[in-house]
């Protein structure tokens, strides 16, 4: 039952993370920005192991390798 709490955390975590970087996220946000999407998962979970929780951590992240690209 605790893995199941953890798990619905986790996805209550990236679905806010979503919402904050993309502003209200919607589902043509995910269709059109996959690799975004993929970098905020890839933030979170790296190597099956949960990495980051902080959300102004991985939206500044975000941020960063946008004005990279």
């Amino acid at each position: 039952m605790r893995y199941l709490d953890t798990l619905t955390q986790l996805i209550h975590l990236f679905v806010e993370t979503m919402d904050q970087y993309f502003g209200n996220v919607c589902e043509l946000d995910i269709v059109f920005n996959f690799h975004k999407v993929y970098g905020i998962l890839d933030e979170i979970i790296l190597g099956g192991e949960i990495m980051e929780t902080s959300k102004n951590t991985i939206i500044s992240t975000m941020k960063s390798i946008e004005l990279v690209d």
